[in-house]
């Protein structure tokens, strides 16, 4: 085996193909699924105007949310006999994934695009633009 391989998994029609992409084609490889929690996703209204930047318990429960939507894809690759795990970290998606594929020795990233482009893309950013420009290693990006 030897080879493993980062799938940024966000629950998106693209990060899903992106998954089966990676089965298919890595299916000698470990398949490792990153779910990014955004602490600037977290922000919410009090009801008052205010707004509370980290809600009592945002991080288990975002936690909870990410392993519960990334268990489909890994049960999915485990059927289809290709070895696959999970992981969560937080912070901004694109720095955090190239972080964990340098950390961790990751031989390849493949991962979904949100198919943004024009003003949206300007003004969104985007993530697989980021992790396309910073990588270390190859990245595959899925439509």
């Amino acid at each position: 085996m030897g080879n493993s391989v980062l799938i940024p998994y966000d629950g998106s029609e693209q990060a899903d193909r992106a998954v089966a992409h990676a089965i298919e084609r890595f299916a000698d490889s470990k398949l490792v699924m990153l779910t990014v929690i955004n602490p600037a996703e977290s922000v919410y209204a009090t009801g008052e105007g205010a707004v509370s930047p980290f809600p009592e318990n945002w991080y288990e429960s975002a936690e909870e949310q990410a392993k519960e939507m990334v268990a489909r894809a890994i049960e999915q690759a485990e059927e289809a006999g290709v070895d696959a795990s999970s992981d969560v970290v937080v912070g901004r998606p694109g720095r955090a994934i190239v972080d964990y594929a340098q950390e961790h020795d990751m031989d390849h990233i493949v991962m979904g695009s949100h198919g943004r482009s024009g003003v949206s893309r300007i003004l969104l950013g985007s993530v697989a633009e980021t992790v396309i420009r910073r990588s270390p290693v190859p990245v595959t990006v899925i439509r």
